[in-house]
């Protein structure tokens, strides 16, 4: 289902919202590899995006990132957007949602989860709102309850926050 038509039962699950759970390559970034002549990674993250989390921090909503990879640029960039709950090198992204609702106490309900590929299925089936991008792997697209018009990289994370703020006031 695509943004512009949630239903009445995901709308309420957005408005109450108190976690938003993103996944790295191919959500925060178009998913492509680069690597310089020197071995460096080098990943690529929209502008767009990193002000929706801050917006979407600053009225209240916890955000995270679990990655299946270890990465300094993603390290790098979550502290300029002020995220501090970061798990890296995690590809049981299950375990780690489950350990981080623990920690906060937050229920699975009260959360969403954005991922495109096979290891981030069972973290977007167990959050409350399971949300993918249009570039994300078919069974995930068809396991999610949302999926954004922008592709992973190109800003979807920022149509996400727009969504979840549209709801909180609503």
């Amino acid at each position: 289902m695509k943004f512009n038509s949630p239903t009445q039962e995901i709308t309420r699950l957005a408005a109450g919202l108190s976690l938003l759970v993103l996944d790295v390559d191919g959500v925060l970034t178009d998913g492509k590899l680069y690597y310089g002549s020197t071995g460096e990674e080098i990943k690529a993250f929209h502008i767009l995006d990193g002000h929706g989390i801050k917006l979407l921090q600053a009225a209240g909503v916890r955000v995270a990132i679990i990655t299946g990879r270890k990465s300094e640029p993603v390290a790098r960039r979550a502290a300029e957007m002020g995220v501090e709950l970061v798990f890296q090198g995690r590809e049981d992204k299950l375990a780690a949602l489950q350990e981080l609702l623990q920690s906060l106490q937050i229920d699975a309900s009260a959360t969403a989860y954005v991922g495109d590929d096979l290891l981030d299925l069972p973290a977007l089936r167990a959050a409350g709102i399971g949300i993918t991008v249009p570039n994300g792997h078919k069974q995930v697209r068809e396991a999610a309850d949302l999926e954004t018009d922008t592709e992973g990289g190109s800003g979807a994370v920022r149509e996400v926050c727009d969504f979840l703020l549209e709801t909180r006031q609503a």
